[in-house]
């Protein structure tokens, strides 16, 4: 968390100066720091059963993507340069071969510049709010074709996909198979996501 001396940018920042102001940072801050709609966001850490969550998320995914060979997977230490100028860090997401291949080269230490084809945010306190409303307008904008919503609480799986601009109204799960327009065939449960 900023300290007194150390205060959040209250102005709106492109991604370069955001990656500065995070290059520049003496403590490394706990938790993460996003940027959406131009203001640094900070999440603290989530507690549990958040982790157990998106290990079980990024498995699911990279057995899927390895079986298929559709693409590659990343977890919640990615962050994403997206078009719109936010830069995200999702829990949890895939990007296919033809999006990888057709992106910038990755530059080492620096974000990705490619758009994901299938987000997953696992809902925490303090991210439910913008998870549900601010991210999921982001990630519509730009592309991602699959927003999934992981809610411990509730113990959920919604699955947003994207017709147009925007995502449908999703359909909540709360047991059984995964029905992924974007991967067929996955062989995973909603159980299986929230094993914990």
């Amino acid at each position: 968390m900023p300290t007194q001396h150390e205060a959040m940018p209250a102005k709106v920042l492109t991604q370069a100066e955001f990656r500065t102001w995070l290059d520049e940072r003496l403590d490394g801050g706990r938790g993460h720091y996003e940027l959406l709609n131009g203001r640094v966001v900070m999440s603290p850490p989530a507690g549990w059963p958040h982790a157990q969550i998106g290990v079980n998320v990024t498995l699911a995914l990279r057995q899927y993507a390895d079986r298929h060979r559709t693409g590659r997977v990343f977890d919640s230490s990615a962050g994403f340069d997206l078009p719109t100028g936010d830069t995200l860090e999702p829990d949890g997401s895939l990007v296919t071969t033809a999006r990888w291949n057709a992106a910038p080269p990755p530059v080492l230490g620096q974000f990705l510049k490619v758009v994901p084809d299938l987000v997953v945010e696992i809902l925490s306190p303090s991210t439910r709010s913008r998870d549900l409303t601010e991210k999921k307008d982001v990630y519509a904008r730009n592309g991602v074709d699959e927003y999934w919503i992981v809610d411990p609480r509730a113990r959920s799986l919604t699955i947003f996909s994207r017709s147009g601009g925007t995502f449908d109204d999703g359909t909540t799960l709360v047991s059984g198979a995964i029905p992924s327009r974007l991967l067929p065939d996955l062989d995973a449960t909603v159980e299986q996501l929230l094993d914990y």
